[in-house]
């Protein structure tokens, strides 16, 4: 029983990490408003005419949120029946996990609600951006779902830092392109060879994400040396692939195949401190 637990929740992680990457080809193909803006129906209807690309990919994003939210209702429901057989807890797995699915399921709910809303108001960058976040918590409290027995969260202040760090850099990083800023900053490192730069509004914020990938490679890498765990050094390694192909993304001038990958490795990078970090606190509970 607790196998088939642990397949669901890491099932429902996986297709939450797809939903998330087709959110950025939506967002970089501009085909937020490819169902109009009929929500829960496409166009006004359940299976609309695919004749047109942006509807595609608006209505393949929708179809996997469908599928997210069956997973996450489907694990939410085999917990509370497993927590049903013994005591207040699913076999296997401490009560900190097993609370898990129904924060998912929570999290699901916001989802579903922000969806509508950022459709409704025709796509205003707060809600896309909140949208985003919420779809890294559902993530993240999947992936503990999934995590193995004797895994959980230790709420010390390196892990909160380090989280925090990493998620506030992936909504500014929502923040940048949302706003229109990827194209505010020209040249690399540097914003347009400024330590700050004087091109406006929009060039600070895609300045301050810049500075927060640089802190948060700064961060791992450190925390990849003190530990010398596997896990860590994995991390590390997606972070620099992840701030390169930031790099090459601006340098080349926002080709969309490679803001599409900064988005799935950002969400990786993500993925990868959430599984580091329990697993971290898993092998320190068990010396």
């Amino acid at each position: 029983m607790t196998r088939r637990y642990t397949s669901l929740a890491w099932t429902a992680a996986a297709a939450t990490y797809l939903l998330i990457v087709l959110g950025a080809v939506v967002r970089i193909t501009g085909s937020g408003m490819g169902c109009g803006d009929h929500w829960p129906l496409c166009n006004g209807h359940l299976f609309p005419p695919l004749n047109d690309i942006g509807t595609v990919i608006e209505w393949s994003h929708r179809l996997v949120a469908a599928l997210v939210s069956a997973l996450v209702v489907g694990l939410a429901g085999y917990a509370w029946w497993l927590s049903r057989q013994v005591s207040s807890s699913i076999p296997g797995l401490p009560p900190g996990v097993s609370r898990a699915p129904f924060v998912a399921l929570g999290l699901l709910v916001l989802q579903v609600l922000l969806g509508a809303i950022t459709v409704k108001l025709a796509l205003p960058p707060w809600t896309v951006i909140l949208h985003l976040g919420t779809a890294m918590l559902l993530l993240a409290t999947l992936l503990v779902a999934a995590s193995p027995p004797g895994t959980g969260f230790v709420l010390q202040p390196g892990t909160i830092t380090l989280l925090s760090l990493a998620f506030v850099t992936l909504l500014f990083g929502a923040l940048t392109a949302n706003l229109g800023a990827a194209a505010a900053c020209t040249g690399f490192p540097l914003c347009n060879n400024q330590i700050w730069p004087s091109g406006g509004g929009l060039a600070v914020i895609q300045w301050i994400h810049r500075l927060l990938a640089y802190a948060l490679t700064a961060s791992v890498v450190v925390w990849a040396l003190r530990s010398g765990r596997r896990e860590a050094w994995r991390v590390a390694a997606l972070v620099i692939v992840q701030v390169t192909l930031g790099g090459a993304t601006v340098l080349l001038g926002l080709p969309r195949g490679l803001q599409a990958a900064h988005v799935a490795v950002g969400a990786a990078v993500w993925a990868g401190l959430v599984i580091a970090k329990a697993t971290t606190i898993r092998t320190a509970q068990l010396r």
